[in-house]
């Protein structure tokens, strides 16, 4: 049984931390950290059109239900639906606490004795006060009784309610609402006009959750991508804006600009070495041997690692080792789970070419361009959807963004149209096809470079662990690696690139996330053994945070391989049973077939005898 929610109420503001304004990412990170409190989160939302519609979060054990707008995924309303299962009150300046409901006494048996709600008359005249007359919603039977942000809704029939009453005459004193909402506005029917579109405070401004000392940056309201690796990112609230250059933008600028990132993660992925040979196999020239090696090291994400397979366990793991254990304080992925992305920090890289209709006056350019090839760099940036539904879902904040370069279009139908983050995917691919189309020699070449290639999260790996396209990806051309059966159908996707970009799309054409690669980025695999001589090699280093790191990472390595090989048991039991079920099976159908033959063989002798032959 879940412990009681208690909360003050701050009208038009919050419920105790439930804050307007606060991302779904936010809030349900909160409420998962608490499972005790909050037993039961109901998600729901709208398949066919997951980003643009409202996402409504339920707690059923609490009596609280939450709505998202689609685009942002801010709370802009709650509702208290049951008020047995919560404990709301309220805290006037210089005044004691007033208890919408008082909670029931310990020392009862049930809840039987409780209340079941607040009467108008407790509302009216001791916990918020007098207030103007409400509104009645004919169709709803409804009458709502609203302060300022904060409405009652009553139960009246169309017979009770007179437009020449005022409230005090239309409400028995002892009525008790449905329900109790918190918004931001004056009254409930100016706020349900701009609700899902009003520009909320932030946060942080927020004085209850503000009198922490930490300070953290802004949160990034939208990044619009420019061609060659250029990103702007624009502050919420503050109205300015940074610059992040792929193949320039310093870690230290990073930091600087977005603090320090929520997690520094390493891992790497090379399940499409085949596709990067066969783009160097394509190549004139005679590809170098660091070139190609950085070609095949492509990096993945995630905070957790794959686990490693026995098959592919070969006599090259010493020579990959090596390249690791020097590479400890390497590259890594910086995660910026609050604010919706990754960036990958390496080795400079050459950025994707510009796109061919971009005025080379709108981006700046860089104060200062990186010389040392040892010199750590962003050359990836990955910007997370958090779409409902999706296998990644929650693990990062949305990322709001819109492609610059595409905002003018030439079409008469479209030219008002912005290409962002709530865009469906058809429509992307056919603007950007369009707009790259002069790079290549023939319609029929350029979609078989931008077809796309399906990625199974499902496939004996982590929850969160994916296959990252890097650059090159327009050279190399995308190949469809098998489909098979999976963990379910949310767990597949398919990734579609572009110079500069990759995208990686739903089932249902929407976006899961959008990546900004370099034209190449390194990294190599690390298999599970190999964490051990990396610890021991950081022990030598007396580096306690790169220990750390690796402790974790082995760690992951380690809980996953265990359950890879419980999942193997479960199917290796499971065929044994469908193998015995077959024997079974086979059985029976031997004793029918043996019957059925010898009864049909005593038919015909007695019809070619007749009856009572012998």
């Amino acid at each position: 049984m879940s412990s009681l929610f208690s909360a003050q109420l701050h009208p038009g503001r919050a419920l105790g931390f439930l804050v307007l304004g606060a991302s779904l990412h936010d809030v349900l990170t909160r409420l998962k950290a608490e499972p005790q409190r909050f037993p039961k989160l109901d998600l729901m939302y709208t398949p066919t059109d997951p980003v643009r519609e409202p996402v409504i979060l339920g707690l059923p054990a609490n009596g609280l239900r939450m709505r998202f707008d689609g685009p942002e995924q801010r709370l802009r309303l709650i509702e208290v639906t049951d008020f047995t299962k919560n404990h709301i009150f309220l805290k006037p300046a210089n005044d004691k606490e007033r208890d919408l409901v008082r909670p029931p006494s310990t020392t009862q048996e049930g809840p039987a004795d409780a209340a079941p709600g607040p009467t108008f008359r407790h509302i009216y005249q001791r916990f918020l006060g007098p207030t103007y007359d409400g509104e009645y919603i004919e169709d709803a039977e409804m009458y709502v009784l609203s302060y300022p942000g904060v409405a009652f809704t009553f139960p009246m029939k169309k017979k009770d309610y007179s437009a020449s009453k005022d409230v005090v005459s239309l409400l028995p004193s002892t009525e008790i609402p449905n329900s109790m909402a918190v918004f931001s506005g004056d009254s409930w029917a100016q706020a349900r006009d701009t609700m899902w579109t009003e520009i909320l405070p932030s946060v942080k401004a927020f004085a209850p959750l503000a009198k922490g000392k930490d300070v953290c940056p802004d949160e990034v309201s939208l990044i619009k991508v420019h061609g060659g690796g250029k990103l702007q990112l624009f502050r919420k609230w503050t109205h300015g804006s940074f610059w992040i250059m792929l193949g320039e933008t310093t870690p230290q600028q990073l930091v600087a600009e977005l603090g320090p990132p929520d997690a520094i993660y390493r891992k790497n992925d090379q399940r499409m070495y085949i596709h990067k040979l066969r783009a160097a196999s394509n190549t004139m020239a005679r590809p170098n041997g660091n070139d190609l090696k950085r070609q095949d090291d492509l990096t993945d994400t995630d905070q957790s690692s794959h686990p490693p397979s026995d098959e592919y366990d070969s006599h090259d793991d010493e020579a990959v080792e090596d390249d690791v254990v020097a590479n400890v304080s390497g590259e890594c992925f910086y995660n910026y789970f609050y604010l919706g992305f990754d960036v990958l920090v390496s080795t400079p890289t050459r950025p994707s070419r510009p796109p061919p209709s971009q005025d080379s006056n709108v981006v700046p350019d860089p104060p200062f361009k990186a010389t040392s090839p040892d010199r750590l760099v962003a050359t990836k940036v990955i910007l997370h959807g958090n779409v409902p539904g999706s296998y990644p879902f929650n693990r990062h904040r949305r990322c709001r963004w819109e492609i610059s370069y595409l905002s003018a279009s030439t079409t008469s139908d479209s030219s008002d149209a912005v290409i962002n983050s709530e865009t469906p995917f058809p429509e992307i691919e056919g603007r950007l096809r369009e707009a790259w189309k002069s790079l290549y020699p023939s319609e029929a070449e350029a979609q078989q470079k931008q077809r796309g290639m399906v990625l199974n999260r499902g496939w004996g790996d982590s929850p969160g662990s994916s296959c990252e396209l890097l650059g090159g990806w327009e050279e190399s051309g995308g190949t469809n690696p098998g489909v098979g059966k999976g963990r379910g159908e949310d767990s597949t996707t398919t990734l579609y690139g572009f110079p500069g970009l990759v995208y990686e799309v739903l089932k249902n054409g929407w976006l899961a996330k959008h990546h900004h690669p370099d034209k190449k980025a390194p990294g190599s695999k690390i298999h599970a053994k190999k964490f051990r001589r990396v610890r021991e090699a950081c022990d030598c280093r007396k580096d306690v945070v790169a220990r750390a790191r690796y402790d974790v990472l082995y760690r992951d390595v380690r809980y996953q391989r265990e359950a890879y090989t419980a999942e193997r048991e479960a199917e290796r039991e499971a065929d044994s049973q469908h193998t015995e079920e077959s024997g079974r099976h086979t059985e029976k159908i031997g004793r029918h077939s043996t019957g059925e033959i010898g009864r049909h063989t005593e038919r015909a002798v007695e019809i070619a005898l007749g009856p009572g032959t012998g």
